[in-house]
């Protein structure tokens, strides 16, 4: 994420040999400058259908125009040879077409042609996709083979036992929200392999460490991901709403650098693509770098760090006002939930933890994903901690765990919101609710601080986190028990000696 070895993954030779970083540049310089803006006309037209029958009003775009399909299935949009893709917004009521559990709704623009046809054909759902769920994987981030193996052999059968609990005709997908990899490419097959594995399609996000740091500016950033998964930025539908993918992590061109931010180019294509999406009606936008986070007061930070959040979020916000939004989002390593103009954010612990080194987070929540379960326009969603199941929502700590406050008991509830309640109980009696203030996690204090840190990774360290709760006992207390209520109502409860 933030602090990380620079890896020359794109540097190397078919011998195993590496080029010299000047060499690189040089490279993609040459490259670069060899190269010419062609804004010659193509014309694209094609058909989308089902079973030899053309499917009206389906969305269709080349990530500039956008148009629909006739009463016959058919379109025509006037695109240039600067677009990379023809794609489509799979409509509601529809199969996800997929390949070995990538979403395929594009097809590439051949270069060098001044017209082409692209046809789609989709699968009519033998069921009513009003009600389905989906997943969202936050930075699986692997570095090596070994990290490769956890995702594989440990998270992908995860989520694989988790949709088939929920029986063969749920509808799932997934979003891989970013940081797929770590710079290393040659793992993006890993990841393939395990979703592959989860038995659900899976759309993607780009994230910093899915970017060709060789490249000179931010639109040559993605080739790499382009070439494996597609556009950076598009949308689908399923049941009743409308899902769109943003790339909002923008290269600035030296090394790993980069800043949270939506071009113009996107939020010109996302006004027209909502032009077609009904007011009022449910929108999940999914993005790498956390549109907004508490980071800057939980750091005590002067100003906002520029890869950390989305510095033109108001006008994210502004062509998401008149829907029922929400945002997931990634990069951070942490669990957290952002509501602004009745937005709400979920920034995602990661697949990975801190970096593959243990089971949690840096701020203690547990290596995990999200799980969303719509019905109509309404949403519920829990974090599904890897390896448990999915009533552990928090954790309690002892007396004493956490030094400066030796005489309290402490909970963490990694996936709380405000309309969440932290109630505790002494010896059967009810006390009320928790005290909540900023701290750091314990047992990411003992895995992650001082002479503890992990020998894998040396940069990880706990990170202040807003969802710890506090109680102080009576001194001849024998028992405590904590009672947690989501803001569905469903009621999680833990007992510890004190």
């Amino acid at each position: 994420m933030f602090r990380r070895k620079f890896l020359q993954s794109l540097g190397t030779l078919g011998l195993g040999l590496t080029l010299p970083m000047g060499a690189v540049q040089a490279q993609a310089v040459k490259k670069a400058t060899d190269q010419k803006v062609d804004l010659s006309a193509v014309g694209i037209k094609g058909k989308v259908q089902a079973g030899g029958k053309g499917i009206p009003g389906v969305v269709v775009t080349d990530g500039i125009n956008l148009v629909t399909t006739d009463k016959s299935g058919k379109y025509s949009l006037e695109s240039n040879a600067t677009a990379q893709f023809v794609y489509i917004s799979v409509p509601r009521g529809y199969e996800i077409p997929q390949e070995k559990g990538v979403a395929k709704f594009y097809q590439p623009i051949p270069a060098g042609k001044s017209s082409f046809t692209a046809d789609f054909e989709l699968q009519k759902l033998t069921q009513d996709d009003t009600n389905h769920n989906f997943v969202v994987w936050a930075d699986p981030q692997m570095i090596n083979k070994k990290d490769a193996e956890e995702l594989v052999n440990v998270s992908a059968p995860d989520l694989k036992k988790l949709v088939d609990g929920y029986g063969k005709n749920t509808l799932f997908h997934g979003i891989g929200c970013g940081d797929l990899v770590w710079d290393k490419f040659e793992l993006f097959e890993d990841y393939q392999k395990a979703i592959g594995i989860s038995g659900i399609p899976f759309f993607q996000v780009i994230g910093n460490h899915d970017m060709d740091l060789t490249a000179r500016t931010d639109e040559g950033s993605g080739d790499t991901f382009k070439k494996l998964f597609g556009p950076t930025y598009y949308s689908f539908n399923r049941g009743e709403v409308h899902y769109v993918v943003l790339d909002d992590v923008f290269f600035i061109g030296t090394a790993k650098r980069y800043i949270g931010y939506l071009t113009e180019r996107q939020l010109q294509w996302l006004e027209q693509d909502l032009s077609y999406v009904k007011p009022g009606s449910m929108v999940v936008v999914s993005v790498h770098i956390p549109v907004n986070s508490g980071e800057k007061r939980r750091m005590k930070l002067k100003d906002e760090t520029l890869g950390g959040v989305v510095s033109n979020r108001k006008e994210l916000y502004r062509l998401l006002k008149p829907y029922k939004a929400h945002i997931m989002s990634g990069h951070t390593h942490i669990c957290e939930k952002v509501i602004e103009n009745d937005i709400i954010e979920h920034t995602h612990g990661a697949v990975c933890g801190a970096w593959w080194t243990g089971p949690i987070c840096t701020d203690g929540s547990p290596s995990g994903y999200g799980v969303y379960e719509v019905n109509g326009s309404e949403m519920k969603w829990y974090y599904k901690s890897v390896g448990h199941e999915r009533d552990h929502q928090f954790r309690i700590y002892p007396k004493g765990a956490v030094k400066d406050r030796p005489e309290e008991v402490v909970v963490n509830v990694w996936n709380w919101d405000p309309e969440w309640k932290v109630t505790w109980f002494e010896d059967g009696v009810r006390k009320g609710e928790m005290k909540q203030e900023m701290g750091l996690d314990p047992l990411s204090v003992e895995l992650h601080a001082g002479p503890n840190l992990p020998a894998k990774h040396k940069f990880v360290d706990p990170t202040m986190t807003d969802h710890l709760f506090w109680a102080k006992p009576s001194a001849g207390a024998k028992q405590i028990k904590v009672e947690v209520s989501d803001r569905f109502g469903k009621v999680y409860t833990q007992s510890q000696a004190v």
